[in-house]
C-alpha cells in the first residue's frame, strides 16, 4: 500500500505570523490556566496599589438595558456574576449533556468512582466549614464555598505535567470536576436564590418548554436557542430570584446532541462528492466553477450534519469562557485590599472553614470515598493509576477559585466576610495546586494500581 503524502497549504503571512500562533495559543489547555491566573494576581496587585479605590469603584458603575418603563439596571460587577457567567455556566451545562450521553458519565460502570468521589468532595467540606462556624448564624451561609472544584486550573495543573500524567487521570479528575459543577449548579439553585418571583418563573418554564420542543420536532438552528435562551429563558430567571446561571445550565440542556448525518452516510457521502469533485472540469483560475461551489458547499453541508449542535456551541465557546469570561472574572472578584489587621483575620471562622474545608475536606472526602468503594469492590482504579495519583487529584480538586469565589459572592453581602471567604479561597487553591502537582509528579514514577 502507498503511504499517500499530505499536501501542505500555502499560508498567507497573516496566517503564518498572527493567525496560526493565536490558534496554537488558544488551543493550549496550560494557556487558560496561566491567563486565568494572571488575572486573579492582576486583581491583587491593583487592588493594593495607588489605584485601588479607581479598581473597585469600577465594579460599581451602573449599565441599564431596556427601553422605557421596562429598564434593568445593574452594577457591572453584577452584571459580570449575573450574565458574563451565565455564558461560563451555559458552557458546563453543554459539557455535562456530552458526558452524560457519551462521556465518562454514560457508562454506570466508568462513573460510579468519580462520581462517588465528587460527592464526599463535595460533603466533607461542607461539614468542615460548618464546624468551623456553627455558632455563628452570619456565616453559616458559607458552607457551599468549600464544594466547588475549579476544573480549568485543575485540568491546567495536570496538563503542566504532560506525559507524566496518565491520561486515565485526566478523565478522572475531569469527570469528578464535572460532577462536581453539578452539585454546585444544584446547590446555587436550591440554596443561593432570593426571594421568587413566581410569574417570572412560570414564564422561564414557557421559555424552557418552547426550547424543549424545538429540540424533540428537529430545530437545530443555534442562534434560534441562543435568542429564546437569553432573550427569554435567562431573562425571566434574572427577574425571578433564582439564580440566572441556572437558566444558562438549562439552556444547554435543550441543545440537540443528535447527529443528522451518522458517520456510515458521511464517509459515503464525502467520498461520493470528492470523486464528483476530482471529476469537475477545472478552469485553472484562481476561483472555482459554479459546479465545484455546488459540491464544496454540498461538502461542507455534510460535514456540518455529521456534527451535533452541543459540539459545534461546546468547541465554538470555549475559547470565550477560557480566555474572556473567567479571565474578566477573576479580575473583578479576585481582588484583596490587605490591610494592617490582615493578620487577625487569618483565624476567623471563615477563612479557616473554607481554607481547611478545601485543602483537608476536599482530599479527605475525595480519597476517602475511592477507598471505600475500592474496600467494598465496588470499583476498580482505573488503569495506569495508583493510589498516589488518587492522593493527587484530590488536592488538585481543592482548586476552588472561580466556582469557589462565585458561591461566596452569593453567600455573603457583608464585604468582611466576603474577604475572609477569598483569603481562604486563594491560600488554599495555592497551596493545593502545587501540593497535587508534586503528588501526582512523584506518582507517576511508581507502578500503576499500587
Amino acid at each position: 500500500m502507498i503511504k499517500q503524502k499530505k499536501t501542505k497549504i500555502p499560508q498567507a503571512p497573516v496566517e503564518k505570523w498572527i493567525i496560526d500562533p493565536i490558534k496554537r495559543f488558544m488551543n493550549n489547555s496550560v494557556m487558560s490556566g496561566i491567563i486565568l491566573f494572571a488575572s486573579a494576581f492582576l486583581a491583587l496587585v491593583i487592588s493594593n496599589s495607588p489605584l485601588a479605590d479607581e479598581f473597585h469603584h469600577l465594579w460599581e458603575i451602573e449599565f441599564s438595558i431596556g427601553f422605557g418603563d421596562f429598564l434593568l439596571s445593574k452594577s457591572l460587577h453584577h452584571w459580570i456574576n449575573d450574565g458574563l457567567m451565565a455564558v461560563f455556566f451555559f458552557v458546563i451545562g453543554l459539557e455535562l449533556k456530552r458526558e452524560m450521553i457519551a462521556g465518562e458519565l454514560s457508562n454506570p460502570k466508568n462513573a460510579v468512582l468519580p462520581l462517588a468521589a465528587a460527592v464526599g468532595g463535595m460533603a466533607v467540606p461542607a461539614a468542615i466549614y460548618l464546624l468551623f462556624n456553627f455558632s455563628s448564624a452570619e456565616t453559616t451561609s458559607g458552607w457551599g464555598i468549600p464544594m466547588a472544584t475549579d476544573i480549568a486550573f485543575a485540568l491546567g495543573v495536570l496538563y503542566l505535567l504532560g506525559n507524566r500524567a496518565p491520561i486515565s487521570l485526566k478523565i478522572f479528575l475531569t469527570a469528578l470536576a464535572i460532577t462536581d459543577d453539578l452539585g454546585a449548579v444544584l446547590v446555587i439553585a436550591l440554596f443561593y436564590t432570593s426571594d421568587i418571583n413566581f410569574v417570572s418563573l412560570l414564564t422561564g418554564a414557557g421559555f424552557m418548554t418552547v426550547l424543549i420542543t424545538a429540540n424533540l420536532i428537529g430545530v437545530r438552528n443555534t442562534l434560534f436557542y441562543a435568542i429564546v435562551g437569553i432573550g427569554g429563558l435567562w431573562l425571566a430567571f434574572l427577574m425571578s430570584g433564582v439564580h440566572a446561571t441556572i437558566a444558562a445550565v438549562l439552556a444547554a440542556f435543550t441543545i440537540p446532541a443528535r447527529v443528522k448525518v451518522n458517520e456510515t452516510i458521511c464517509t459515503e457521502e464525502l467520498t461520493y462528492l470528492l470523486n464528483k469533485f476530482r471529476k469537475a472540469h477545472p478552469n485553472n483560475v484562481p476561483t472555482v466553477t459554479d459546479e465545484q461551489l455546488h459540491i464544496l458547499e454540498d461538502i461542507r453541508n455534510v460535514a456540518k450534519n455529521a456534527l451535533t449542535p452541543l459540539q459545534r456551541l461546546e468547541h465554538a465557546m470555549h475559547p470565550l469562557v477560557a480566555f474572556v469570561v473567567m479571565p474578566v472574572f477573576a479580575l473583578s472578584n479576585g481582588g484583596i485590599t490587605f490591610t494592617a489587621g490582615m493578620l487577625q483575620q487569618l483565624a476567623s471562622p471563615v477563612v479557616l472553614g473554607v481554607f481547611v474545608g478545601l485543602l483537608l475536606g476536599k482530599v479527605v472526602g475525595v480519597v476517602g470515598m475511592v477507598w471505600l468503594l475500592l474496600k467494598l469492590k465496588w470499583a476498580t482504579l482505573p488503569a495506569g493509576l495508583n493510589k498516589q495519583h488518587i492522593i493527587g487529584a484530590g488536592f488538585l480538586a481543592a482548586i476552588g477559585f472561580t466556582m469557589s469565589l462565585f458561591i461566596s459572592g452569593l453567600a455573603f453581602k457583608d464585604s468582611e466576610y466576603l474577604v475572609q471567604a477569598k483569603i481562604g479561597i486563594l491560600s488554599a487553591s495555592i497551596i493545593a495546586g502545587i501540593v497535587g502537582y508534586l503528588i501526582v509528579k512523584k506518582a507517576s514514577q511508581q507502578p500503576p494500581n499500587s
